[in-house]
């Protein structure tokens, strides 16, 4: 954002229908302007009718020869419950997207976090499903094809430990509506601040789950005037690669108010000491990712300016706001070394939505690509999420970066090398 769009922005930014109409009215002005070029810095290849989906998995294997994608049959609405996805893989070869794989149908999943889908190990694929009116999770062998119902839905997984993180889509769904599940799933959505849900840990070698921290005893360290009348929820979360930690979002909505406007924490569990770690974040935090410095690059609004800031848990309170001259919005990152990563714009005044890459050390930003997203690809309502935002992605071995895309006119997922 340009200075001036960055005052605009920190004025209506606590009021999100206010936010979305001068946003609306900003971008159709321009749109009456030549639309901009776009600019990759490398070629990439795409599929159509293809997505993944969040930016904090990626959907590359770790040898780099399959690439997970989720194919759509319709787009531009919601789905409804019956409505099946189907997930599957392609196969890559020198950065080429070729055949695609089907393994399998869910019935949970949304536009912007998929089903979850994810590589557990180098042979298996983990993703939420519906079984009737059950949410669960399907582990299928790629090879096999061997499958095993996991009795939960799950969030994040650390393949290591077999372990995954979940929650209530149900409850998500009532409190951020397009990010959960049309299933029941004892969210206790009658309840602000329930005691018998929160963040859970699934043990996937033994198919069960273990409350961890609750939404009540995350409730009893916010103020008094946040305790009546808000609901309560957790969300987006995250283990640190050496499975020590798990990050997740605490957040709260007014029951009667907006529910587009959102009071958060990120915070964080300890296995080791049992101990919640709540980041001084300011109330503020969208998306954030994790590397193996446990460390965490998070986009926040710090003393009343959206930016990118790295937390270190070896200090929490020692941490830095990187590139604010030029990250002054809202990203979702992506790690390729423990010192630079990916994040990415949402459509500008020219619907222009970009992809950079940072160095946290020098605070170098360079563009990757500048793309094109449609008007009828942003979304109408706080209950039709059908935006397709970049959600960058990198590879474990860092060499490909992918990403979703409308700028055809179709959403489709697309793969570069770095």
């Amino acid at each position: 954002m340009n200075n001036i769009e960055s005052f605009v922005y920190n004025l209506v930014r606590k009021n999100p229908g206010v936010k979305q109409f001068v946003r609306n009215i900003y971008q159709t002005t321009f749109d009456m302007l030549p639309r901009k070029k776009e600019f990759t810095i490398h070629p990439y290849k795409y599929k159509e009718n293809y997505f993944f989906g969040f930016h904090d998995i990626s959907p590359v294997s770790i040898d780099d020869t399959m690439l997970l994608a989720n194919h759509i049959s319709f787009d531009l609405r919601m789905p409804a419950s019956n409505e099946g996805l189907e997930v599957g893989y392609f196969d890559l070869c020198d950065g080429r997207i070729e055949e695609f794989h089907p393994l399998g149908i869910t019935y949970a999943w949304n536009y912007h976090k998929g089903c979850r889908l994810q590589w557990l190990g180098n042979n298996n694929i983990i993703f939420n499903t519906g079984i009737g009116d059950k949410l669960v999770s399907k582990i299928i062998n790629i090879t096999t094809k061997q499958e095993q119902i996991i009795n939960f839905p799950i969030d994040a997984v650390h393949t290591e430990s077999m372990k995954a993180t979940s929650f209530s889509y149900e409850r998500l769904e009532r409190c951020m509506p397009g990010y959960g599940y049309s299933y029941n799933d004892e969210g206790y959505i009658e309840q602000d601040i329930p005691d018998k849900t929160g963040l859970f840990i699934v043990d996937l070698k033994t198919n069960t789950k273990q409350l961890i921290i609750s939404i009540n005893k995350l409730a009893e360290t916010v103020s008094e005037e946040y305790k009546t009348d808000f609901l309560h929820y957790v969300t987006h979360s995250e283990f640190s690669p050496d499975g020590r930690y798990v990050s997740f979002l605490h957040r709260w909505i007014d029951k009667g108010g907006d529910v587009m406007k959102r009071w958060t924490r990120i915070v964080i569990y300890d296995f080791q000491t049992n101990q919640l770690i709540i980041l001084p974040s300011q109330m503020s935090g969208s998306h954030y990712v994790w590397n193996t410095s446990n460390q965490i690059i998070a986009s926040c609004i710090i003393n009343g300016k959206s930016c990118h800031v790295l937390f270190d848990m070896n200090d929490i309170n020692n941490y830095q706001t990187v590139s604010a001259n030029i990250l002054n919005s809202d990203g979702h990152q992506s790690f390729i070394t423990n010192t630079t990563f990916v994040t990415d714009t949402y459509p500008n005044r020219y619907r222009m939505a970009n992809l950079l890459k940072v160095d946290i050390q020098t605070g170098q930003v360079d563009l990757l690509a500048s793309l094109y997203s449609p008007k009828k690809y942003q979304t109408k309502d706080f209950k039709c999420h059908i935006a397709c935002d970049l959600h960058p992605r990198v590879s474990y071995s860092g060499k490909y970066l992918c990403w979703d895309s409308p700028r055809t006119g179709k959403r489709a997922i697309y793969l570069m090398k770095l």
